[in-house]
């Protein structure tokens, strides 16, 4: 089969290679998916960099998060999911660009009837880990407001979306004009352009002085240390990413002089479901979130979906050839929403 490996450090274009490899075999818990199409993450941008401590294994390996398609072999036990559309993590969270994916069943979701390939293949990721910032974690209430940065991209525009569909008052920031200006189409009532304007001023005048209930922030690093000066009593910071740098995940940031003085808390969101999360706390030390978690807002954003109050939002289709290009594109920042693979 065909699929898309890291082979050196660098750019998606000089890193990646289009090689023929055999197709992998499901295991006890996981599923084969036949690949129709994929949706481009930025934290493949740093495993093509070879800076992503948290999958970063050797090379060659197979790129890729997350993809759409359909179910054409399952492990022992798992045998109701063939057949069926579905949105899916590659296994270890690599080897999705590739003409056939193994998945555990544990980050497995079927597609929403109402999405065609392209929009279900951008539906998984951003809408999930938004839900998760936003509200499992995040606890937003339609009297408060929230600071969503990154708004144009994938998961921000989706958590712009989901914050408009609570009622709460929404400022996003983006970097130039355009992106600003599809902020605003995607709910924002105030959009800030960063590299224009000071967005802590601008949200103290949005505010009136006062700051914002929730910060969704998935840059990480100088963005997250600003955040606080804008935040209002008791708010809380929801750590989703690092479009910033990824380096910045290990690097201590915040100090406990900004937190006291502050009266705020500051939060971390992981997408990762598992039916075992007491088991991985024990084998890892981390807290991954019950799979039936997963169900309840996969079931949520579906009743979302069917209202007309979220949209997954594409900003590119590229063919499967062309996709070290498209996450040169990412690396640029020229990107809007989610860049779609189709295959």
């Amino acid at each position: 089969m065909k699929a898309w490996r890291v082979h050196r450090a660098g750019r998606p274009s000089f890193a990646l290679r289009l090689d023929d490899i055999d197709r992998p075999e499901p295991g006890p818990g996981e599923v084969l998916v036949r690949t129709r199409a994929a949706a481009l993450n930025f934290n493949e941008i740093d495993g093509c960099h070879c800076r992503y401590a948290t999958i970063n294994p050797p090379l060659p390996y197979t790129l890729g998060m997350e993809v759409l398609g359909v179910v054409e072999a399952a492990g022992p036990g798992e045998e109701a999911w063939l057949g069926r559309r579905v949105m899916a993590t590659a296994k270890g969270a690599y080897g999705g660009y590739a003409e056939w994916v193994v998945a555990p069943v544990d980050m497995v979701f079927d597609a929403p009837a109402a999405l065609d390939d392209r929009e279900a293949a951008a539906f998984f990721f951003p809408f999930h880990l938004a839900w998760l910032g936003v509200h499992e974690r995040g606890r937003l209430r339609a009297d408060e407001s929230v600071l969503v940065h990154a708004a144009a991209g994938g998961v921000g525009s989706a958590a712009v979306q989901l914050a408009a569909a609570t009622g709460a008052r929404v400022i996003a920031t983006a970097g130039g004009q355009d992106k600003v200006d599809r902020c605003r189409e995607f709910g924002a009532d105030v959009a800030i352009d960063y590299r224009r304007d000071d967005f802590v001023a601008a949200v103290l005048d949005a505010t009136g002085g006062a700051g914002v209930d929730l910060v969704f922030d998935g840059v990480g690093g100088e963005t997250t240390v600003r955040s606080l000066q804008c935040m209002a009593r008791n708010a809380r910071l929801m750590l989703i990413g690092f479009a910033s740098a990824i380096e910045a995940e290990d690097q201590p940031t915040v100090t406990p002089r900004a937190l006291c003085f502050g009266n705020v808390s500051i939060g971390g969101v992981l997408l990762s479901y598992r039916n075992d999360a007491a088991m991985t706390k024990r084998a890892t030390g981390f807290n991954v979130v019950p799979r039936s978690v997963g169900e309840d807002i996969q079931r949520s954003l579906e009743s979302l979906l069917d209202a007309g109050k979220i949209r997954p939002i594409i900003g590119r289709t590229v063919d499967f050839a062309d996709l070290p290009a498209a996450l040169d594109d990412m690396e640029d920042r020229k990107t809007v929403g989610r860049t779609v693979v189709v295959l």
